[in-house]
């Protein structure tokens, strides 16, 4: 029986990175319902750093981000679709046995596709809907429309930041693949 010992040091401090690049790109980089970059650091999290650690980017992330730039009353349900924007995309990867030195661009952009399908198509318009009365199927049309443009730009940028991250000895990806924790 292992014995879980909990997140490296590696993994915090890269995750406390990828919360600060998440805050900037969702409170002061974006067009609120125009245009936002936010879930680039929760999915990238969840993907290389696994995704428990993509959860808590997410997590922490919408947070900390409402307490930088409040919008309204804090609802927690979107706290809940930060987290799987990175814990889906994180299991996803390894499901499909993602080669992290040489990653295939169908996988990658897979495992975003399912993930930003169900957080930022599906329940974010639904959450909006049942909290506001946002017409649920002009929401998930927009934000289908959205992520036409997000999925596919967030699946090569990921995919060429793994390969060159991997190459320049950046992050030892091939470790933290076998790592049990992640």
């Amino acid at each position: 029986m292992s014995k879980y010992t909990g997140l490296s040091m590696r993994v915090i401090v890269l995750s406390g990175l990828l919360i600060a690049l998440n805050i900037v790109l969702t409170s002061f980089l974006a067009i609120p319902g125009v245009i936002s970059f936010g879930g680039f650091p929760i999915i990238f999290g969840g993907i290389v750093l696994g995704p428990v650690a993509g959860g808590i980017i997410g997590a922490i992330g919408d947070v900390l981000s409402f307490i930088v730039r409040p919008s309204g009353t804090f609802m927690p349900h979107f706290t809940l679709t930060s987290a799987l924007t990175g814990i889906i995309p994180g299991i996803m990867v390894r499901l499909l046995k993602v080669d992290f030195e040489r990653p295939s661009l169908w996988k990658v952009l897979a495992s975003i596709l399912l993930g930003q399908t169900i957080t930022s198509v599906i329940m974010v318009p639904y959450f909006r809907n049942i909290l506001f009365g946002h017409p649920l199927w002009l929401t998930m049309t927009k934000a289908a429309s959205r992520q036409l443009l997000n999925i596919p730009l967030y699946s090569v940028v990921i995919t060429i930041l793994l390969r060159v991250l991997s190459r320049a000895g950046i992050i030892d990806l091939v470790n933290w693949k076998k790592n049990k924790n992640l």
